[in-house]
């Protein structure tokens, strides 16, 4: 078959196609039900970059560029598609839903407006300042490379592989109560392989520290007899997070301040580039209008007052360039950190309203996170040359898309799991049984956070404060002792030196980032995450042990895969995806069968 001609109508609506009905919706599935599994999501990128090559292989070099574009649009449906877990804390605060087109129009107005803000920024963060965005980059080299048939079909027949086994393991988990009750799931485990063992055992220590002082926690009245550790946990991890986050914004914001005075020194850059510049006017007038129509949407369709969103967005304008700067150096983007800071200063401003407070802080969740990806995805197509125009129409399509399947995904895992519409704070019995492997670990902070905006937060606040001076603590530690050249130097003296640094590194003096996950899911979900990671970093090692490279041989016969397309990666987006589709064919075929499809879009 004849492939329509590059730059030709024909070509652009194929990527589309694919970006929307194949490679987006499959990245949406996977994301939400990570979320609704774990509380937290893989981003889609490398997946869609690596199939949307498939479609765009027969091009050559050049297919780089549609297959970026496809995996912007693919990206982006997938992170909108995770937001349904604010549908999910709707549901737990007790507030009745709105029919789904007044949510699909609240969420496709924040959407709109984060990845304007995200595009509005990306001349300072990704031109100017030139900021690594290490994921960018990984899938702007992935792109590069799959433009080998050889390196595309090992990397396509790892990924099924991990797509099938994960189905499989699902389903036997389902059919074995045994294996339910363990905690075993294959989403945590694919996670956990992605990460490897440093950031996967990380969790381990804070989820069995809390699970030993438990009895404590019930005698101090901290938690109520049969609650779990994350109960109060979850608040001591944000700390934790914050801590953290303290230090490394006060870094970033050094190291952006440092950047741009040494790109100005350097003068105007020699590199050449044919795309079009952005046209700031025509973004702030995109940013404005959709800055307005969210308000209008929020007040009169929502009867959401316009003073609480409108705080909410210009706090939408700080983190999004916060946030975009940590994801370009650190590759973290802590969205939670966001919504839940954002939601502590409009307590602080007297706001006592925990539906108020849930429908501003959807306006930092999501818009951070398309925002962010925006900036991301634009370093992919900066470093391969990509045209900034047409990537940014692929992405408003994508957002378009991920706003009407936020709702659907949303409606269709509570109705076919009823036991995602209980507030796991009220309801700790649900950590039995099968209705273990719902974590909900977002959807739980958000809702424990907005639960206190009415409470006495003395407690509450001792116990972030506790988690803040932590965080503070072990990055301080981290970045002042683990990363001086004498201790990089004496950890690679010896084989000891090695596994002590690994031990300080991954459990003792962990990101906060990364241990905070521990506060968050009980404990058995933290340590098959670690096994994951265990399991991940081991076949690597053993890998890497075994890999004779062959001198003068062709990509995929010697070289090292790049990565974030290492088997092991692979395999764990796979059982992700696999496990995602599996129990989504499980909930629609119980809607099916019960007759309840037919009501999901009810008001």
């Amino acid at each position: 078959m004849k492939l329509p001609k590059v730059g030709s109508t024909g070509y652009y609506v194929m990527l589309a196609l694919v970006a929307l009905f194949i490679l987006g919706p499959l990245g949406g599935i996977t994301a939400a039900y990570m979320n609704f599994a774990l509380g937290t999501f893989v981003g889609g990128q490398v997946l869609a970059g690596i199939l949307g090559s498939l479609v765009t292989i027969g091009y050559g070099p050049e297919g780089k560029h549609g297959a970026n574009y496809v995996q912007t649009m693919a990206a982006s449906v997938a992170s909108m598609s995770a937001m349904g877990v604010l549908i999910q804390a709707m549901v737990w605060l007790g507030m009745p839903q709105p029919p789904a087109w007044k949510l699909i129009a609240y969420f496709l107005c924040i959407g709109m407006f984060g990845v304007g803000v995200g595009m509005l920024y990306t001349p300072v963060l990704v031109d100017r300042m030139k900021l690594t965005y290490p994921s960018g980059l990984a899938v702007a080299n992935i792109l590069r490379a799959l433009t080998d048939p050889k390196i595309l079909r090992r990397s396509v027949s790892t990924l099924g592989s991990g797509i099938f086994g994960g189905g499989v393991l699902s389903w036997i988990a389902e059919k074995v109560p045994a294996i339910a009750t363990s905690g075993f799931d294959c989403a945590t485990i694919g996670g956990g392989m992605i990460v490897g063992a440093r950031i996967g055992t990380s969790p381990i220590l804070l989820g069995g520290i809390g699970l030993a002082i438990t009895p404590w926690l019930v005698e101090q009245h901290l938690i109520n007899p049969g609650d779990p550790f994350r109960k109060i946990g979850f608040i001591f991890a944000l700390g934790t997070i914050l801590g953290a986050a303290i230090l490394d914004m006060t870094m970033l914001a050094r190291d952006a301040i440092k950047r741009v005075r040494e790109v100005r020194a350097a003068g105007a850059s020699t590199e050449p580039s044919n795309e079009p510049k952005a046209n700031v006017k025509r973004l702030s007038a995109w940013v404005l209008f959709w800055a307005v129509a969210l308000l209008v949407v929020a007040s009169s369709v929502l009867g959401v007052s316009p003073i609480w969103i409108a705080f909410a967005i210009v706090m939408s304008f700080l983190f999004q360039m916060i946030n975009g700067i940590s994801q370009g150096i650190t590759d973290q983007n802590p969205i939670s950190s966001a919504f839940v800071v954002t939601v502590l200063l409009m307590a602080a401003l007297g706001l006592r309203d925990p539906l108020i407070g849930l429908f501003g802080g959807s306006v930092l969740l999501v818009s951070c996170t398309v925002g962010v990806d925006m900036q991301q995805d634009r370093s992919t197509g900066w470093r391969l040359g990509s045209n900034r125009n047409i990537q940014f129409r692929f992405q408003v399509i994508g957002i378009v898309m991920g706003a009407l399947l936020s709702v659907i995904m949303c409606r269709i895992f509570l109705q076919a799991f009823p036991v995602l519409q209980l507030d796991q704070h009220a309801h700790p019995e649900l950590r039995n049984g099968a209705a273990a492997n719902w974590q909900s670990a977002m959807t739980y902070k958000f809702v424990g956070i907005l639960h206190t905006l009415d409470e006495d937060k003395t407690k509450t606040l001792i116990v972030m404060f506790i988690g803040i001076a932590v965080g503070l603590a072990i990055n301080c530690a981290r970045r002042f002792w683990l990363k001086t050249e004498r201790y990089q130097t004496w950890k690679d003296r010896s084989t000891a030196n090695k596994v002590i640094d690994f031990i300080l590194d991954a459990v003792i003096l962990a990101s906060p980032y990364a241990m905070s996950f521990g506060g968050f899911v009980e404990f058995k979900t933290s340590l098959w995450w670690g096994i994951g990671g265990a399991l991940s970093s081991s076949i690597t090692w053993a890998l890497e042990r075994k890999r004779r490279p062959v001198a003068g041989g062709s990509p995929g016969e010697g070289e090292v895969l790049p990565e974030d397309m290492s088997p092991t990666s692979l395999v764990g987006g796979g059982l992700i995806a696999g496990a995602s589709l599996y129990v989504l064919y499980v909930g629609i075929a119980s809607l099916i069968a019960t007759g309840a499809l037919a009501t999901i879009f009810g008001g």
